[in-house]
């Protein structure tokens, strides 16, 4: 019987508390089958891009399922093109930070994290760490799976359009970074997901 590991990669200062990752985890659960079984891995990034992807594939490299899906919002866009690449597998990018680290580095210093307001240090050798996971280019454009906001008062929605040539791409004409109608659009998610 085929599974599937699906990984959800939160955004900068984010967590897995969010409500795009709480939502995709409920929708996942609902697919998930003893004929089809999909396992939900959703984990605490750290400050550090380096040892983010470590704990990430050593999760990876340490299970046994049969298929691979990365979903990735802003920043974890980033590191779900990283990933994609690396494993040859399919991902979700929600407004992806495609070139996280020029969009970062006006960030380094002291930060605090949105749901708990727990300071953590955005250091300067991160910039580095996230230069070196920098994709230049994507592969196989069928793998991936677009959804990007022209209302993003953080990114540049033209940006992540021209990323993402011949992929999937759902352009939504206003929301913003959150995509706070994020609910409207995960039946969508879970099909690529399933296909």
């Amino acid at each position: 019987m085929p599974s599937t590991l699906v990984v959800y990669l939160h955004g900068f200062r984010s967590s897995p508390r969010s409500s795009k990752a709480v939502m995709t985890g409920q929708g996942i659960e609902v697919i998930s089958s003893p004929e089809h079984p999909y396992e939900w891995y959703c984990p605490q990034l750290l400050a550090s891009p380096k040892l983010s992807m470590e704990m990430v594939t050593q999760h990876i490299d340490g299970s046994s399922a049969d298929r691979l899906v990365i979903i990735g919002s802003s920043l974890g866009g980033f590191y779900a093109n990283y990933l994609a690449e690396k494993y040859q597998a399919k991902a979700v990018v929600l407004n992806p930070a495609v070139y996280a680290p020029r969009e970062l580095a006006p960030h380094v210093g002291m930060m605090t994290a949105y749901d708990s307001d727990e300071p953590f240090d955005f250091r300067p050798e991160y910039i580095d760490e996230l230069n070196a996971l920098q994709v230049g280019k994507i592969t196989q454009a069928e793998r991936y799976f677009l959804i990007a906001a022209k209302g993003d008062e953080l990114l540049d929605w033209q940006e992540m359009v021209n990323f993402y040539p011949g992929a999937s791409q759902l352009v939504l004409e206003g929301s913003d970074h959150g995509i706070s109608e994020y609910v409207e659009y995960l039946p969508e998610v879970i099909r690529f997901i399933a296909a």
